[in-house]
């Protein structure tokens, strides 16, 4: 589910129409006409409450959107508006040290989430904003879920690596290397956790270069 903001104008994409307003912005759910009537109605109020209950959890581990209202009649979250870039449209311009920063930044508080057993679940670049403060403030949270799973984890951060690799190609690996720094030096609450899911992670990768040469 991606959604981009553009100045006040709104832009709709497969699940949501985001819309902004002064200092907010306003997600509503899309009404999916091939559904039946009350079903659709049922899952929209769903995922607008689990995103919304997702969001408030978040929030005390990581830097989310505040949330300013929730009508899961209306299926509408409406949250504050973060002044920034989105690291998909910066990455490139920022100079090495500043690169080596916001990496190390990253992979410390996806590493906070994943102690907590919260996967993301869409970790691209589109989906975190820099802000005027120069703190990552984490967006779109829609697929988040919790797990305790190490696989799960490894998933998680191969999304990532995907993503960098795809739309960075020119800094990826540098970037993802202190991602992983950052993860792994994390203070975990189980010593040998960031270990293993790094661990994990290189069969993950190792699953995901056969499936290409097969495919």
């Amino acid at each position: 589910e991606y959604i981009e903001i553009v100045d006040s104008l709104f832009k709709q994409g497969a699940e949501a129409i985001i819309e902004k307003n002064g200092d907010s912005i306003t997600k509503k759910r899309i009404q999916k006409g091939y559904r039946i009537k009350e079903l659709d109605e049922e899952i929209r109020k769903h995922r607008t409450r689990a995103e919304a209950k997702n969001l408030a959890k978040i929030s005390t581990i990581v830097n989310v959107p505040k949330i300013i209202r929730v009508d899961e009649d209306e299926a509408i979250i409406e949250m504050e508006f973060i002044d920034g870039q989105r690291l998909s449209e910066c990455l490139e311009k920022l100079k090495k040290e500043e690169l080596k920063k916001i990496a190390s930044l990253l992979g410390k508080d996806i590493a906070k989430l994943h102690d907590h057993n919260i996967i993301h679940g869409d970790l691209t670049t589109s989906n975190f904003i820099l802000n005027n403060q120069n703190q990552i403030v984490f967006i779109d949270l829609g697929l988040s879920f919790h797990s305790t799973k190490i696989e799960d984890k490894a998933v998680d951060l191969h999304v990532l690596r995907e993503a960098l690799e795809s739309k960075h190609y020119t800094i990826w690996e540098e970037f993802f290397e202190h991602v992983k720094k950052s993860y792994f030096d994390y203070e975990w609450s189980a010593k040998d956790n960031g270990k293993e899911i790094l661990k994990r992670l290189k069969d993950v990768e190792l699953r995901g270069r056969n499936k290409k040469k097969g495919s």
